[in-house]
Order: structure tokens, then sequence, then C-alpha cells
């Protein structure tokens, strides 16, 4: 879940990969972690976003789906919860005055949001 943390969860395959089923591997997790599966990527997605919020010149829907959220909403709502700020507020707060931010396309491409180019950067290098 660290690695592909933009990606889609998958708890079927996370919990057989694991060795274990669905419901026993979600016990496991929290007695471990103390917060579900589910909660932990979340945090995680969520810390994404505020480093990406701090560093790059990308709209707040951009980076939500970035970190792998589908839905504004649940990404802003969740910030917030877990920051005490909205994204927007989070970023007008974290970002000094006069800091060159990171372009958007530079940070989107490095974040893999450009499938193709990835595609066609590995066939010119064969």
């Amino acid at each position: 879940m660290d690695r592909d943390w933009a990606e889609p969860l998958d708890l079927d395959a996370v919990s057989a990969h694991a060795g274990y089923s669905r419901y026993h591997f979600i016990r496991a997790f929290k007695a471990v972690y103390g917060e579900t599966p589910g909660q932990y990527l979340s945090r995680r997605r969520i810390e994404r976003a505020e480093e990406m919020l701090r560093s790059a010149n990308l709209s707040v829907t951009e980076i939500c789906v970035l970190v792998g959220f589908t839905s504004l909403g649940t990404f802003s709502a969740r910030f917030k919860k877990q920051t005490g700020l909205s994204p927007r507020d989070y970023r007008t707060q974290h970002v000094r005055r006069g800091a060159a931010l990171i372009p958007g396309c530079y940070a989107m491409l490095w974040a893999g949001a450009f499938p193709e180019m990835n595609d066609r950067n590995s066939e010119e290098a064969r």
C-alpha cells in the first residue's frame, strides 16, 4: 500500500497476498496499526497531498486525483479532518510568500499522470 498509494485499493488482492481472508486481514491490520487498511491508505494519501500543496503549482482537483482520490468532496473532507484546514487554506498557510512552486506540468509528469509519455520513453530506451 505504501508503494502503490495512488492506485485504487484492492483489499481482496492485498489480503490474499498476505495470506489472509479479507476480514481477518482487516482485523489483524487494525490490531497492528490502530486503523483499518482504508484509513491507513487515506492518511498516507493526505500526507502526499500536503507535500504537493506546499511544493507544486497544481490545483486542488489535480492533487486530489494524483494522490488517488476519485471524489473532490471526499478528499476535501478527509483532508480537513486530518489537518484541521481545507486544502486551499492549508496551501495559503504553508506556502511562503515569494517561494517558487514546482510548475504543475513537471509535478504531474513526475507523479506519472501522463502514462503515454512513460510508455513512449520506455520504448525509446529499448
